[in-house]
């Protein structure tokens, strides 16, 4: 749904369109992963989808394939950090399963590798980065990413989610061991009347004040309001402002695609994200 709308869309001819490196030709795919998963949860998710299939969890399904495809997904994301570290423009990487729940030993919440902090564990081993921001503005918390990296000094995470939501964490109480953590949990019923004075007086002051080489945004669109899963109610061109708060920090951004499930929202809120982003340059999109 997501390409279709952007192969429609106005802008379709400056969109650069990549296909994910391979996972037997990423040279840094195994290596990245193991250092955001134990090497047991590894063999376990290719166990269970080389044996054809099973639940992970309740809400987590893997398939004979699923393994396979969660590694493209990764590779795409390491693709997608050296993309933007090349142009120092944005890139958007359109890939699922998501990762924002998946922990160093545990997959959950449909995420079964951590896509966002395996990208920023890798991008701390490129020259020149010293500090990589995630902006997690999926509906829920992402507590896998959190966990993976609320130890690392040179990684900042903030949230905003729906609170109380799956999977039950992000509590504002939740600093991390450096300070580098800042959740922003949100009622049910929000809009963008409560979600805007949080980007400005709260998310782009802690990203700012950190001072990150690259921003990596774990881009949920379940936040929206007819989406099923939540009960935010942000429309699409909430997520053209979000946009603009990052651009305003740096153009070496990230965007990753974790949430959404109203095909109709989810596509626009996409589209009108990469509209931002090319108001004055061209975006690769990791596909």
């Amino acid at each position: 749904a997501i390409a279709n709308a952007l192969k429609a869309a106005t802008f379709a001819d400056k969109i650069t369109w990549h296909l994910p490196t391979p996972a037997s030709e990423q040279p840094s795919l195994m290596s990245s992963l193991v250092k955001a998963h134990s090497p047991a949860y590894i063999k376990k998710l290719w166990q269970i989808a080389s044996s054809g299939g099973g639940p992970l969890d309740g809400d987590t399904p893997v398939s004979p394939r699923s393994y396979d495809v969660a590694l493209l997904a990764v590779s795409a994301w390491l693709d997608g950090v050296e993309v933007v570290l090349e142009s120092a423009n944005p890139a958007f990487v359109l890939a699922r399963p998501p990762g924002h729940h998946a922990e160093s030993d545990a997959g959950m919440g449909f995420c079964l590798f951590s896509n966002a902090a395996i990208a920023a564990l890798f991008a701390l081993e490129q020259p020149g980065i010293n500090r990589v921001a995630i902006l997690d503005w999926d509906v829920h918390h992402g507590n896998g990413t959190q966990a993976i990296v609320e130890t690392e000094a040179r990684i900042a995470y903030c949230s905003l989610h729906q609170y109380p939501c799956y999977p039950g964490t992000g509590r504002s109480t939740e600093r991390g061991f450096h300070n580098n953590v800042l959740n922003l949990p949100v009622r049910p019923g929000s809009d963008i009347a409560i979600y805007q004075p949080l980007f400005e007086n709260k998310v782009v002051p802690f990203l700012a004040n950190f001072q990150p080489d690259l921003l990596i945004v774990s881009a949920g669109y379940d936040a929206n309001a007819e989406d099923p899963l939540a009960s935010i109610n942000l429309q699409p061109e909430d997520y053209a402002l979000f946009t603009d708060y990052c651009l305003g920090l740096t153009r070496k951004i990230l965007f990753g695609l974790e949430g959404g499930y109203d095909f109709d929202t989810l596509s626009q809120s996409v589209v009108a994200t990469i509209e931002r982003c090319l108001q004055d340059s061209v975006l690769s999109a990791e596909f």
